[in-house]
């Protein structure tokens, strides 16, 4: 991508691998969860493969990248510590910002921080604050680059605790009251405005047992505050579209899990996405990179995959869902 910011966005790495539980941090969703990952995900998930993503981003000279989530598997203390040493080995929380996924909260231990480990990549810049951007809370405000392709990336969380079976997410009305502030006033200074989450923001892309309950606020915020882009994960697909329609607002982009070494149940392998902002002014170029089991590398992909539609991988809730 030539001139302008650069923006990469990764989701979904779930990073094992998954070691004992300790029996005290063991509950009916952490169980089931752990057999879907014994059965089917630790065939899928590969930690090397996300390793091999950064680098491609590295390589790729993308100047800031997002995460949307679910970097953990079960929630537990241990993959929050893993965690935070692969963002500290990536980048750091200069070039780092996180969102937490239901994966990452997915049930709450007494009082540990979990994922407030991260807060140093879900914080709020100076800048950020005078937008309306929290102070160690969400939705946090970091203002990236600089000229016309300045962006202010908004990091909302859609995360929750949820019992057996389900994976929805819920922003709330206090944060989308924020949110909305945050998207008029960077609006106001001339910003690129980019909001991030876990979950699907259109109530379109949804799945009953695991969609955004609180999507059609979220798409009216969004219509009505204004914005240029927005990013998710969670379907573990790459879908790309307009809030609206062909003609209408955001451009609202889904990506894969950036650690899968192999297709599974309709999700292709590992997914990464550079967004390129600035040159020509107020455009928003997209690029999508997959991994190849063949050659273990990533390639650009097709110009047809930016354009794939989640609707098509609607499964049935499974066994452990979320």
């Amino acid at each position: 991508m030539a001139g302008g910011f650069v923006l990469a966005h990764l989701s979904d790495l779930h990073l094992g691998p998954l070691e004992r539980s300790p029996l005290g941090l063991l509950n009916a969703k952490r169980v089931l969860g752990a057999a879907n990952w014994h059965r089917a995900r630790r065939h899928v998930h590969d930690p090397r493969v996300a390793e091999l993503a950064i680098a491609e981003i590295h390589k790729l000279g993308a100047d800031h990248i997002a995460i949307s989530g679910d970097l953990c598997n079960l929630g537990l203390p241990a993959e929050h510590e893993r965690a935070l040493e692969a963002l500290r080995r990536w980048g750091g929380e200069g070039r780092i910002s996180v969102v937490p996924g239901n994966h990452d909260i997915y049930s709450r231990i007494g009082r540990d921080p979990g994922t407030e480990r991260w807060r140093p990549y879900m914080t709020s810049c100076a800048r950020g604050l005078e937008l309306g951007g929290a102070a160690g809370a969400f939705p946090f405000v970091r203002v990236l680059g600089k000229g016309d392709g300045a962006i202010a990336l908004i990091g909302v969380n859609s995360a929750l605790e949820t019992p057996p079976f389900r994976a929805h997410g819920r922003i709330g009305t206090a944060q989308l009251d924020a949110a909305a502030g945050c998207l008029e006033r960077a609006g106001r200074a001339g910003l690129v405005r980019v909001v991030m989450l876990h979950h699907p923001p259109l109530a379109a892309l949804g799945q009953r047992w695991k969609e955004l309950l609180d999507a059609p606020a979220l798409e009216a915020v969004l219509m009505r505050s204004g914005a240029d882009l927005v990013i998710y994960g969670h379907n573990h697909v790459v879908d790309l579209r307009r809030l609206g329609g062909a003609e209408g607002g955001a451009l609202v982009s889904g990506i894969g899990s950036g650690s899968a070494r192999r297709d599974h149940d309709g999700e292709p392998t590992a997914r990464l996405a550079l967004y390129g902002f600035g040159e020509p002014a107020g455009q928003i170029e997209v690029r999508v990179y997959g991994f190849d089991p063949l050659s273990n590398a990533f390639r650009r992909m097709p110009e047809e995959e930016n354009v794939r539609s989640a609707q098509r991988h609607h499964p049935a809730a499974p066994a452990s869902a979320g």
